[in-house]
């Protein structure tokens, strides 16, 4: 390829939970120097960003995601007692529908977009290029032990694409790409001590403002023994949640364990499956003291993301040189083996 040859750009975007708010600030940073990418891939979180950013809402999406307060994210999770995953997803979903709109993938022509996620069964590898754009990132954002799989095609359950796949820079080959940028979520999370020190936080009325037999406006409800334990149970789930970035005096906690073990597990996968397919290009936003389920901190996340870019500035001008993007195009991706 001659350096003043169309290329076309992918971008791969990794999982991280709260921390792929910070893939906002990349493309929003990659946007202001000119660098505009034909593919986009995701994983988990990145699935969720990439999918505004291709149906062409990412303005509202972001105006939103910095607007968010932590009662706001509570009051997105719908707490079920079903098995497979604590939240059922449904009123996220209805959320973003309202932001991001569904549309079908195949019918996005610039940026192309696929999203990741795993059949639970088989361990195999998804790629949704076609269909719902809400459907994949549901299947694709569905943590084991946090949210519950989702039913796909042929009855196969699905789970997050994170598990096999974090940073999806294969996909973007697949597709067509010819220079890869991977933003990695998870490279400085296990070298880093993560809360050291910090005190444990008491946070039920901080996140609520309500008792467990008490509704968010602190109407008092009827308390049949059922209605009152599954309150409790609502309530407790989102304290924990909520301290889902700190450490208790005896020792790791439910979400310490969760994150630490899904931190590990990632930043692994991601070393292996960069190793064998490498990108063009690696941004690491610096975002380990985030805990999993901080999606309030959306603008610290975001400003991070920023600043990831900033800081890869000249090795960005140094890859892409002189070399013009390629024009978008349809094209099929194939599925993989």
């Amino acid at each position: 390829m001659g350096e003043d040859a169309p290329v076309t750009i992918g971008i791969a975007l990794g999982s991280g939970s709260a921390r792929g708010w910070a893939h906002i600030g990349v493309l929003e940073a990659l946007a202001e120097a000119g660098v505009r990418p034909a593919i986009v891939c995701g994983a988990s979180v990145g699935a969720l960003v990439g999918g505004a950013y291709a149906s062409g809402y990412m303005d509202e999406f972001a105006r939103w995601i910095r607007s968010l307060r932590r009662l706001d994210v509570v009051r997105m999770l719908d707490v079920t007692v079903r098995g497979g995953g604590f939240i059922e997803g449904s009123r996220l979903m209805g959320i973003l529908a309202d932001r991001i709109r569904d549309v079908r993938i195949e019918e996005l022509r610039s940026p192309r977009f696929a999203a990741v996620a795993t059949e639970l069964a088989t361990g195999h590898e998804r790629w949704f290029h076609e269909g719902s754009l809400l459907q994949a990132i549901r299947a694709s954002i569905a943590l084991p032990g946090l949210f519950t799989p989702v039913q796909g095609a042929a009855g196969r359950w699905l789970v997050d694409g994170g598990l096999v796949n974090p940073v999806p820079v294969s996909v973007c080959r697949a597709m067509g790409a010819d220079i890869v940028i991977a933003v990695n979520l998870n490279g400085d999370l296990v070298t880093r001590s993560r809360n050291h020190g910090r005190p444990v936080r008491h946070v039920s009325t901080e996140l609520t403002g309500a008792t467990p037999n008490e509704d968010a406006g602190g109407t008092r409800r009827a308390d049949p023994a059922h209605e009152v334990a599954a309150g409790r149970f609502r309530w407790n789930i989102r304290n924990l949640i909520s301290l889902s970035n700190s450490q208790q005096e005896s020792g790791p906690g439910l979400f310490d364990v969760l994150s630490a073990s899904i931190n590990i597990m990632q930043d692994r996968i991601t070393r292996s499956r960069m190793a064998g397919d490498p990108p063009d290009l690696v941004i690491s936003p610096r975002l380990a003291h985030l805990g999993l389920m901080e999606f309030h901190r959306g603008p610290e996340a975001i400003a991070e993301g920023r600043a990831a870019v900033e800081r890869m500035g000249s090795a960005l001008e140094h890859l892409l040189g002189s070399r013009v993007p390629a024009p978008t195009h349809a094209q099929e991706p194939p599925n993989p083996s």
